[in-house]
């Protein structure tokens, strides 16, 4: 399994607007695309303004064509142009890329 934190920088007085954006819409296309994200979170200090999320793929190959088809997706396309009337949500973008290590075994699951 392959893990994806992204990690936005979101401008000044964006923040409801991305987590709206992400609960009413966001999420289900992702879904819709193969995409499973599985926690977010945002920064405990409000002033670094950062939301952070993991998304889960089963290999880099299948990361890529997924987030392909979303990016075209006629749906995307039209939420972002809509939710960006007023400037971009998003200042700054970051991708770490994780996998399990051999020696824990999460009994959470």
């Amino acid at each position: 399994m392959l893990y994806e934190l992204r990690i936005y920088h979101i401008h000044p007085g964006k923040m409801q607007v991305i987590q709206d954006r992400f609960k009413n819409h966001v999420i289900d296309l992702f879904m819709k695309h193969g995409m499973k994200v599985t926690l977010f979170w945002e920064d405990f200090d409000e002033t670094y303004n950062r939301l952070y999320y993991i998304v889960e793929h089963a290999n880099m190959e299948l990361r890529n064509l997924n987030y392909d088809r979303f990016r075209n997706d006629p749906e995307w396309i039209e939420l972002r142009r809509v939710t960006e009337l007023d400037g971009p949500l998003v200042a700054k973008q970051e991708s770490i890329y994780m996998k399990d290590v051999s020696f824990f075994e999460n009994k959470n699951k």
